[in-house]
């Protein structure tokens, strides 16, 4: 049996009777087990649409605490067990395989509660995720999200309307942003204000509330410990200056080419992180430095590598990508180095054994660098976190930081200004 935190117990009574609700409640307050008991009140079946590495944790968690026969949706032969068998019933499947034909008799599944974790993966009505969501036929819903925007509320809309809020698509834009229509290379698109995106703010945050959204931060539950955010400054390579010069690099094992701005824009993200000694003699002199749990986010694979390099053979290694999972070290060794890729380890992870973390080359995305910066600074963290930021001096690390900071992705128009600079 669940006995809930004070905070949680609140949440569930802000929701009150609605038969759907979104709980946006800060990474840490424990989405799962208030989504879990709001779902056992429902009274109904479940289905739970979560990323990849997040199902295990569902499945463990029903069968934990809940008298449900519990489904683990990995084949189409599963989808049909669940279908058949009787109440109550849970099953649990990742965002990737419910779009996936195979799997289309989920279409079938009816009067059921549907847990949408992270529900920020809907924020473009034109994804598959997104389009499959609204084609179920659910009773009740429940959403959850740290971060249901990012700051972006043109990201709101599929989540506002599956929770009831009628709104057309573009009716929802053009009340709430600062828009305007450009044309360029022949298409004609949207463009945001960048000054002031947004309009008509408190309107919308009073529309969310009466359709069941409940928001809940961490300062005002508890009190954790500080953040210390440190910048590492690196020195600049002559190989990331030739190749921002020229768009080609030649190099012993590798040829970057930067024939299109997306690629120029990814090879000096990769330069500046595979290929910079001094940003390798910085992290080995941090590892040295640094006792205790640590915990360091990267990109790219070819960058694990470079990372791995830099580890003395005694620090037990554990690894979250999207290849493996593995965290025994981290949970069982005091001086392990968990390394985390950013799409598979910025959300979900429990690491807050840890205080500190090493930003070893930032990710373009704002909602990855927020998620991460959580993982070690949530409830049941005791000490001051302390997070050190890689900079390559007068590099596109130092543009991508800025923009995280203003709370924004790193983009190609982004990209653009930079490039006009330089």
């Amino acid at each position: 049996m669940i006995k809930l935190h004070p905070h949680q117990e609140r949440a569930i009574k802000q929701a009150g009777n609605r038969e759907r609700v979104a709980y946006y409640l800060d990474m840490g307050l424990g989405k799962t087990f208030v989504s879990s008991e709001q779902a056992k009140m429902f009274n109904n079946d479940i289905l739970v649409i979560c990323q990849n590495s997040k199902v295990d944790d569902w499945v463990e968690h029903f069968e934990k605490f809940y008298d449900y026969e519990v489904f683990k949706l990995k084949n189409e032969k599963l989808v049909s067990q669940f279908l058949e068998y009787g109440q109550p019933k849970v099953a649990v499947i990742n965002y990737e395989k419910t779009y996936r034909p195979k799997y289309k008799d989920l279409l079938k599944f009816e009067n059921f509660t549907l847990i949408v974790d992270e529900s920020s993966v809907l924020g473009n009505s034109k994804t598959n995720i997104s389009k499959l969501v609204q084609k179920l036929k659910f009773k009740n819903l429940i959403l959850l999200s740290g971060t249901p925007t990012s700051g972006k509320y043109e990201k709101l809309w599929v989540q506002l309307n599956l929770l009831g809020w009628n709104i057309k698509e573009n009716v929802f834009y053009n009340q709430f942003l600062n828009r305007s229509l450009e044309r360029r290379f022949g298409r004609v698109f949207y463009k945001l204000d960048k000054k002031e995106p947004y309009k008509n703010v408190e309107r919308l945050k009073r529309k969310m509330r009466e359709y069941g959204c409940v928001f809940m931060k961490t300062e005002e539950v508890f009190d954790l410990p500080e953040q210390n955010f440190i910048d590492v400054k690196i020195k600049n390579t002559k190989e990331y200056k030739h190749f921002e010069k020229h768009s080609v690099l030649e190099l012993k094992d590798v040829e970057y080419i930067g024939d299109t701005q997306l690629k120029q824009r990814l090879h000096l993200r990769q330069i500046a992180t595979i290929h910079n000694k001094y940003k390798q003699e910085k992290l080995k002199d941090l590892i040295n430095s640094t006792e205790g749990r640590l915990i360091i986010f990267y990109n790219f694979k070819d960058e694990l590598k470079s990372i791995k390099n830099c580890i003395p053979k005694d620090r037990a290694l554990s690894y979250v990508n999207g290849d493996v999972v593995d965290k025994v070290n981290y949970e069982c060794c005091n001086n392990s180095i968990t390394l985390m890729q950013y799409q598979a380890g910025a959300k979900g992870h429990n690491m807050q054994k840890a205080n500190n973390l090493i930003f070893y080359s930032p990710t373009e995305k704002c909602e990855d660098y927020m998620q991460a910066i959580k993982r070690i600074h949530r409830i049941g963290q005791e000490r001051p976190c302390f997070y050190y930021r890689f900079k390559v001096e007068n590099s596109i690390e130092e543009d991508i930081y800025e923009a995280l900071e203003r709370g924004e992705d790193y983009t190609n128009e982004l990209f653009n200004t930079r490039i006009s600079r330089t």
